[in-house]
């Protein structure tokens, strides 16, 4: 006799996005990329400064905020790195924010867990395509990838590492959602963390059991761990609290160091063919 009981589905390492996913702090600037479609999905891209660029390119999955202010900044300073960068929205122009009263409050009515699912799937769906058509488009023979996930983004940044072939030679995310254990088990590529130590939806025991089967499959990677901060430091944190703008600096550069480091980007931003 057969059991009609379905298997227990993987408990999450890191949980889906949540209330502390929507909370933070909206920076100013101008943005300076561009926008054009690609693959079926609005893309943001922004170039290195004449002179600067490196080669290669820098896939970014954004969190539930989409293409906003912040994001979008983030973007640009990994172009001045050298890079050139493309954002996916697969929130369809749909970001969290059109939910919310001044970042607080959500409109009456929103459900916010079928909006996750709607865009979960989404972003499934073309995530994989998209990347097939960025490297059509702007790849060439010696082009090299790297990706990086906010929240949301971070389990993009794993499958991005995963299998036979994986379409990017490293990545790197900052606190991470929607994670379970063949996230880490699957990736075959170094793989950056930046954490910060009080994160709901990344907890300690988590966040250690994540980095114990990287660690045990002997795997490449970086844990880079913030105290004194919480889930959206990279992306939402106070600019006018000393603190919270090191850490969001910190966490910046610590990921383009280690893009740099692994494609082989020297000091003067030239691709080094020695690495």
């Amino acid at each position: 006799m057969t059991s009609s009981k379905q298997p227990k589905e993987p408990e999450w390492l890191a949980k889906p996005s949540g209330a502390c996913c929507l909370k933070g702090h909206i920076h100013s600037g101008d943005p300076r990329g561009e926008y054009e479609w690609i693959a079926d999905m609005e893309t943001y891209i922004v170039h290195p400064p004449e002179g600067k660029a490196n080669g290669h390119i820098v896939l970014y999955y954004p969190d539930v905020f989409g293409f906003f202010t912040n994001g979008l900044l983030i973007m640009d300073e990994i172009a001045d790195a050298g890079y050139t960068v493309l954002g996916i929205d697969y929130f369809q122009g749909d970001p969290i924010y059109l939910h919310r009263t001044a970042l607080k409050t959500p409109v009456e009515g929103f459900d916010f867990e079928a909006w996750l699912a709607k865009y979960h799937k989404v972003a499934v769906d073309h995530v994989p395509g998209w990347i097939d058509a960025v490297k059509q488009k702007y790849g060439k023979a010696e082009t090299k990838y790297a990706c990086v996930g906010y929240c949301f983004g971070a389990p993009y940044v794993c499958n991005s590492l995963a299998g036979a072939s994986p379409p990017c030679e490293v990545g790197a995310f900052a606190h991470p959602a929607f994670l379970k254990d063949h996230h880490f088990d699957e990736i075959q590529r170094p793989l950056f963390l930046s954490c910060a130590e009080t994160d709901h939806t990344f907890p300690t025991e988590a966040r250690n059991k994540g980095v114990g089967i990287l660690r045990e499959a002997k795997k490449p990677y970086h844990l880079q761990l913030f105290s004194g901060v919480e889930h959206g430091f990279a992306l939402r944190c106070n600019l006018d609290v000393p603190y919270e703008r090191w850490v969001k600096e910190t966490s910046l550069k610590g990921i383009v160091d280690y893009f740099d480091f692994h494609l082989g980007v020297s000091e003067d931003g030239k691709a080094n063919a020695n690495l």
